[in-house]
């Protein structure tokens, strides 16, 4: 794809110029970091001219370079009616801890394929098979599908006979709300929530205006332009007040230990930080970390960020201690 070998050495001509007029973008960024940031910053936001069908095209032909990816086997699966994949340590050593992952992407983009390298990581640090989900994406499906697929899988593994103090759920961004999308309608059903879930820069008020929205644009992929046109393409007629949708407004009571990490650089942060607060303030135990100078969903790049590794790390540590079970 021609056009993206190009933002590509947009990318890489804006990063020498720029570091070697200011020095990096953010203190303590390798040039790898930077370019990484500016590449994908200027592929997603050139997509509000050449299109969703554009994005996930180039998402696809991006390369897959972590050597982790030896370490785990993938095998697509039906998890009741839903597409989704497993992803399990390659060692032969079966594992009981299981971790349903909500990939993000905005409801538009994104797929189990796109995030492979951090499935893998998760299931090598969490020493568990990791439920991959390829829940519908808008526009071609609107809400509420997504949060459809996704509680389907979530009953799918319960059905299976798989105990839920063995279960976690995860998700970045947009994955992220899905996995409280989970968790709300597990609770409200009476159906039996998971030991615990992962939120990695969660996306969870995308209504929110100012601060962090347009103090952190310039070091992180996107603006709220890009995120309004993407929630509007899932949302259709449907109110993007919805807690489904947007957690930051929704009843968090009753909902099990959370991990929640973010960049500081990222412009999510300031909606991060306050559901936080609001997540404490409902009584619940929350292990919350600020990634000081890291942009959005930074733990996706392993093979060219080096903070991913730590951001991983203290995921598999937190849901090795909060969801029993492990390698046989």
């Amino acid at each position: 794809m021609l056009e993206l070998v190009l933002d590509f050495f947009r990318a890489l001509w804006a990063v020498l110029r720029g570091r070697t007029r200011r020095g990096p973008l953010r203190p303590g960024w390798s040039f790898a970091t930077e370019l990484n940031q500016a590449f994908v910053r200027r592929m997603l936001m050139g997509s509000l001219t050449r299109g969703i069908p554009w994005l996930r095209a180039a998402e696809a032909r991006a390369p897959r370079l972590d050597r982790v990816l030896r370490s785990v086997r993938f095998t697509p699966v039906d998890a009741g009616g839903v597409r989704a994949v497993w992803c399990r340590p390659a060692s032969g050593r079966e594992s009981d801890r299981i971790v349903l992952y909500l990939h993000g992407g905005g409801y538009v983009i994104g797929s189990p394929e796109g995030h492979r390298e951090l499935l893998a990581h998760l299931a090598v640090q969490a020493e568990a098979r990791v439920l991959a989900v390829d829940y519908r994406l808008g526009p071609e499906n609107v809400f509420p599908a997504a949060q459809e697929d996704c509680i389907a899988s979530y009953r799918w593994l319960l059905a299976q006979g798989n105990d839920p103090s063995r279960l976690a759920v995860a998700g970045d961004s947009a994955g992220g709300a899905l996995a409280l999308a989970v968790l709300q309608q597990a609770r409200n059903a009476g159906d039996p929530l998971p030991a615990a879930a992962a939120l990695l820069c969660p996306w969870v008020d995308p209504l929110a205006r100012g601060g962090s929205l347009e103090e952190n644009a310039e070091c992180d992929f996107g603006t709220r332009e890009l995120l309004v046109s993407w929630i509007d393409a899932y949302m259709g007629a449907s109110d993007a007040a919805n807690p489904l949708v947007s957690p930051i407004h929704a009843d968090l009571a009753g909902l099990p230990p959370l991990l929640v990490q973010w960049g500081g650089a990222e412009i999510l942060r300031d909606q991060v930080r306050a559901f936080v607060e609001r997540a404490r303030a409902a009584g619940l135990d929350v292990s919350a970390h600020e990634w000081p100078h890291m942009f959005h969903d930074w733990m996706l790049f392993h093979a060219t960020v080096p903070e991913a590794a730590g951001a991983t790390h203290q995921l598999g540590e937190f849901l090795r201690r909060r969801v029993k079970g492990g390698l046989a």
